[in-house]
């Protein structure tokens, strides 16, 4: 037994893996080799003596033990770390359904953030643009989605130049505290809002193109025309009251906040293009279909000619069939109340109902009369001095007689407007 002693201590403890067969083959010593190739496992003392602790560690690592967890072994000395898998996972909250079923409203929310960060402006038709759980403000995003067929990118640029549109141009002052000339405006533009019997109720905008008494007068400055068509719009878009909406609209349905918008073509000339009233269509479209997208309903064109059918030809060629729709042109205005058979008495006269002239009943914007000028007579003879006056007397009645025949003849008044913004989507 004694020389046999050395022979269970001759083998470094790094290389027992090895050493084991070696151990087991040995048929000299039978018993020793029992004893020693198969401990107990509830034998700790003589487990602890033959192999230490600290060189089992290094020198055999559990089977179990992955090589990644090999990797992640804590140095000599040190806890190991807790489990992550212990910590309990937050549940993330539940999408609302109008997110769920829409992946690409969630991601135009998703964007909102960065979108009001680079524009500075959170307001849009009255909504303060919030977060998901807001309904007006999911409506407003439906909108915008809707008007680009789905497309997120497409949507978010289009919003992103609404708001710095908005936030320059302020149109809510527009409205309510700029007052528009009643010489290039009055009579151009009103707003009605009639009531169903389930106490819904249908905004109008009524642009009355035959009113319009000069036309460089009223289309001349471009930026003013605009001006006083977004205070317009304004109005109706007020009174639609998205910001006090409490559900949100279906994507694909029916949506309240929409108007109804018609244009009266009375006496109006369509055969003279002039630039002017080109320019100033041109840029009210432009400002329309970016910043009051989904926002019409319906458009009617009533008193329109005959000449007019070939524009409604072409529009079906160059517009989507979702726009076209949308248009109607009536040749008798006195017909517009038949298509709404539940308001057709609360439609003014000239179209078809029982109620006064838009004149009369409906609303506008600020309108300020103007000022008569002074005579060109009178301002000739404040500049003159005083000393000539009495003998310049009979030369300035002899002007002021043969004036009429020899001042330039005032242009006409040709309320003529172009077919331009007929197939524009004010509010698309």
């Amino acid at each position: 037994m004694a020389d046999q002693q050395p022979e269970k201590t001759t083998a470094p403890a790094a290389d027992a893996p090895e050493s084991q067969p070696t151990v087991v083959t040995n048929t000299d010593t039978p018993k020793e080799t029992t004893e020693t190739t198969e401990p107990q496992p509830e034998n700790k003392t003589e487990t602890t003596t033959a192999q230490p602790a600290v060189e089992t560690t290094a020198a055999q690592p559990t089977t179990a033990e992955t090589p990644a967890e090999a990797d992640k072994a804590p140095a000599e000395g040190q806890q190991p770390p807790q489990a992550a898998e212990e910590k309990p996972v937050a549940e993330q909250p539940e999408q609302p359904a109008y997110l769920a079923k829409n992946p690409a409203l969630a991601q135009f929310f998703e964007r909102l953030p960065a979108i009001l960060s680079s524009t500075g402006h959170a307001e849009m038709w009255g909504v303060p643009l919030k977060d998901s759980s807001d309904a007006p403000t999911v409506n407003v995003l439906i909108k915008f989605l809707r008007a680009n067929e789905g497309n997120v990118k497409l949507a978010e640029e289009q919003l992103t130049k609404a708001l710095k549109w908005r936030k320059e141009m302020n149109p809510s002052a527009l409205a309510e505290s700029t007052s528009y000339s009643a010489t290039k405006f009055g009579g151009l533009g009103y707003l009605t809002v009639y009531k169903e019997a389930n106490g819904t109720e249908t905004v109008v905008t009524w642009n009355i193109y035959g009113g319009v008494k000069d036309i460089n007068t009223t289309f001349g400055d471009m930026d003013e025309f605009v001006k006083w068509r977004v205070a317009l719009m304004e109005l109706a878009v007020k009174e639609l009251k998205m910001a006090e909406a409490t559900s949100v609209i279906d994507y694909d349905g029916e949506d309240p906040y929409q108007m109804i918008q018609v244009h009266d073509y009375l006496n109006v000339s369509f055969l003279r293009l002039n630039p002017a009233i080109k320019a100033a269509t041109k840029k009210t479209i432009e400002v329309f279909t970016t910043a009051y997208p989904e926002l019409l309903r319906e458009k009617f064109f009533v008193n329109v000619p005959a000449i007019m059918g070939w524009m409604f030809a072409a529009m079906k060629v160059f517009l989507s069939k979702n726009t076209t729709r949308k248009f109607h042109p009536i040749s008798n205005g006195a017909n517009l109340a038949r298509e709404f058979p539940s308001l057709k008495e609360q439609f003014p006269k000239a179209y078809g109902g029982s109620a006064p002239a838009l004149q009369e009943g409906a609303r506008t914007v600020n309108i300020t009369q103007d000022e008569p000028a002074p005579a060109a007579a009178e301002a000739a003879t404040n500049d003159q001095p005083k000393e000539q006056a009495k003998e310049n007397k009979e030369e300035e009645i002899a002007q002021q007689e043969s004036k009429p025949e020899s001042a330039p003849e005032q242009p006409k008044a040709d309320p003529a407007v172009t077919a331009l913004e007929a197939p524009a989507t004010d509010a698309k």
